[in-house]
């Protein structure tokens, strides 16, 4: 087994380890404030690893190029996203959660 399939495979192993945690978040967190943090925070992250070890295996500059432009609208897209869907939900009348 090549190096580059082994540091990739880690690569994807982390990613998934990502995804999956953000999806724990979804699943635990009490309120849409703490859940969308998890899943921004998660799956950008997630996503990062992935497509970075997908840009390894490709073996070609312009496919990783296009990996990295790929994850950089997802971060943008989800950066601006978060905060309109957070602010829906507040003039929604949805309160921040509050412990007890």
């Amino acid at each position: 087994m090549r190096s580059v399939e082994v540091a990739s495979g880690a690569l994807f192993v982390v990613g998934a380890f990502f995804f999956f945690a953000g999806t724990v978040g979804l699943l635990r967190f009490p309120d849409v404030y703490t859940r969308l943090h998890a899943l921004t925070k998660a799956d950008n992250l997630g996503l990062g690893f992935i497509a970075a070890g997908l840009a390894l295996e490709a073996g070609e500059l312009s496919v990783a190029l296009k990996l990295g432009i790929i994850w950089a609208l997802v971060l943008l897209s989800s950066g601006i996203s978060c905060p309109m869907i957070a602010r829906a939900a507040l003039r929604g009348g949805l309160r921040p959660w509050r412990r007890p």
